[in-house]
């Protein structure tokens, strides 16, 4: 039987968004029977010092690690050592463990981590699967990263389409990454969009009066908005901060931040310089096992994504706070994917990055009508179980691998 082999720098037992998509996914394809072996680094997200175990199996699943520098995130240096060192083994390892007929499934993380799968799928005549859950290098050029000047540029792209073309399959996170991907000459038969999820049996609507957390952290009797998760280089807080100022004599209305990430900081530090300690509450990363109290906190999230990232990146935040129920207030582009789906959905507001206003309109809105928070949030519930469930997703991946198996179109 053809094996499923997972490329990604982190795997369970680490939480970041990818490696949460990558072990449900991997574990729900062991449970049905199929032979799953996952290359991953030893790292975790947030501990690039960890040493997780070269080899193991668990809940099925066959988790090889293999050895890294460990320099973190912290300086551009000393990721990129990081992403090199992880090429060089991750490639080796694939060799050793690929042979015909095996599929290769290669996420985003490290970026490029395609062109390994291409090379390994190549040299032992298995098939490329491609996991987009990030479009690099368009990323790395809108962040400015150094030294990417126009003929490294084009020799990327070359690379990375390269890499695409070869692909029998190419899974993208929604309708601006596929039109992205196939604007690059994919064929459209080799482009496949399937969403990410959330647990929607595990985070649940709950009710404030029945939340436990909300209550440890003081906030029963008052109106939260809230942002859960990673607050990175991709997302703005500038227009959140700036209508938070419009708030801060209303005693009732509290911004609370649950997380981290590479602008948490800058954040407090704002909040801290215009004086506005009183109207913001900052928690760390939740346990998985609390995300559906963490997540229930808020009575509306706020979700943001730079308007020059759309297509590039899907926050998959927006799952979680549908499956919680709560409603939603998108800023960035208005047409954007999570923009849109909001929207249509009518579950919450979708903002243009800079408009202080129409943030103010909406959060006193749903701060004074309680009746329509709710009605949204049940909308964002039911958008959540109609479209993208854990199940549903599944499902679609289940039938992609096997007509990838059997060699039937997609």
């Amino acid at each position: 039987m053809p094996r499923v082999i997972f490329l990604n720098r982190f795997f369970h037992p680490d939480h970041s968004a990818t490696s949460r998509m990558v072990s449900d996914l991997a574990f729900e394809l062991a449970s049905s029977g199929k032979d799953v072996h996952v290359i991953t680094s030893r790292q975790l997200y947030d501990k690039p010092r960890a040493a997780l175990p070269a080899y193991e199996i668990t809940h099925g699943v066959h988790i090889h690690r293999v050895g890294t520098t460990s320099f973190g995130r912290s300086s551009l240096p000393g990721r990129a050592m990081d992403y090199l060192s992880f090429y060089f083994t991750s490639w080796r390892c694939a060799l050793s463990l690929a042979r015909p007929g095996d599929i290769l499934v290669a996420k985003t993380d490290p970026p490029m981590i395609s062109l390994i799968g291409m090379a390994a799928a190549k040299q032992r005549g298995a098939k490329l699967v491609n996991w987009v859950q990030d479009v690099y290098p368009e990323i790395a050029i809108e962040f400015g990263v150094p030294f990417l000047i126009a003929p490294v540029r084009r020799l990327l792209f070359w690379l990375r389409d390269k890499s695409l073309k070869a692909a029998t399959a190419n899974v993208v996170l929604g309708q601006l990454p596929a039109r992205l991907v196939l604007s690059r000459g994919i064929r459209a038969d080799g482009v496949t969009i399937i969403h990410n999820w959330s647990d929607e049996d595990e985070i649940v609507p709950i009710a404030p009066a029945d939340n436990t957390l909300r209550q440890a952290w003081g906030l029963s009797d008052k109106f939260v908005v809230g942002y859960s998760g990673n607050l990175g280089r991709t997302h703005e807080f500038l227009t959140m901060l700036s209508v938070s100022e419009r708030f801060k004599n209303e005693d009732r209305i509290v911004f609370l931040v649950i997380g981290g990430g590479h602008q948490n900081d800058g954040l407090a530090h704002e909040v801290k310089s215009r004086g506005l300690e009183r109207s913001y509450l900052f928690a760390p990363y939740q346990d998985v096992g609390a995300l559906k109290y963490s997540l229930g906190v808020p009575d509306v999230h706020w979700i943001s994504l730079r308007p020059r990232f759309e297509g590039l990146i899907v926050p998959s935040k927006f799952y979680g706070v549908a499956a919680a129920g709560r409603p939603m207030i998108s800023i960035g582009s208005k047409q954007g994917e999570l923009g849109r789906l909001v929207e249509e959905h009518q579950c919450g507001f979708a903002i243009e990055e800079g408009d202080v206003d129409s943030l103010e309109s909406a959060i006193t809105l749903l701060s004074r009508d309680p009746d329509l928070c709710a009605r949204m949030g049940l909308r964002a519930r039911s958008m959540l179980d109609h479209h993208f469930t854990r199940r549903q997703a599944f499902d679609y991946w289940q039938t992609l691998i096997s007509r990838v198996e059997l060699g039937q179109p997609l």
